[in-house]
């Protein structure tokens, strides 16, 4: 069973990104709190979650939740910034959009960068521990996939209904072939150094 938050004495937002080791597509953030003393069973990571199960999280996430927001980062503004720097605006710009602003973020991974002077926590695999950034992780990982899924209907040599952009076999074998489309991240070559960031 995860633990609510990561500490509780101020309002907090539990943030995640989807999609930093994918080849194609944006990466996408969220942003969510959860009132005090909610239980979301089976909420987990969303790696942890089967499809079916993520989207059904989605709607109880977004029911119960005192405040969320989703954003994301392009192919080519990941290009410009690089992978890590476009996660972390990508959460930046969810916080943006709240309606509640949280005193304390709490961030799954271990870097991020000072928001509105509001203090943080990085949490290595906090998405495994924390139900407000499992939320966040369930929020990102499924809006990211819908719209892998619009891009698969404009390129569907390339299997993103499948891979989700992510650099499968079958995706890299498509690239072989057809090259980079407008959505791959140019900077993301097969050996590139960008990919060592995962």
């Amino acid at each position: 069973m995860l633990t609510l938050c990561y500490q509780n004495r101020y309002l907090e937002a539990g943030c995640d990104e989807a999609g930093r080791g994918c080849l194609a597509g944006p990466v996408f953030a969220a942003a969510v709190i959860l009132p005090k003393k909610c239980i979301i069973e089976d909420l987990d990571d969303s790696k942890k979650v089967p499809e079916a199960k993520r989207y059904e999280l989605r709607k109880i996430i977004e029911d119960v939740a005192i405040d969320y927001a989703i954003a994301f980062c392009t192919n080519e503004e990941i290009d410009k910034l690089n992978i890590l720097k476009a996660s972390i605006m990508a959460m930046h710009h969810c916080l943006d959009k709240m309606k509640q602003q949280p005193s304390f973020i709490a961030v799954d991974g271990n870097r991020f960068y000072p928001y509105k002077n509001i203090p943080y926590a990085t949490i290595i695999k906090g998405d495994g521990k924390y139900m407000d950034i499992a939320a966040a992780s369930i929020l990102a990982k499924t809006y990211r996939d819908d719209f892998m899924m619009k891009l698969h209907d404009e390129f569907p040599q390339y299997g993103w209904n499948e891979n989700k952009g992510y650099p499968t076999p079958a995706h890299i074998k498509a690239i072989e072939k057809y090259g980079y489309c407008k959505y791959h991240r140019k900077s993301f070559h097969l050996k590139s150094d960008q990919l060592r960031l995962f």
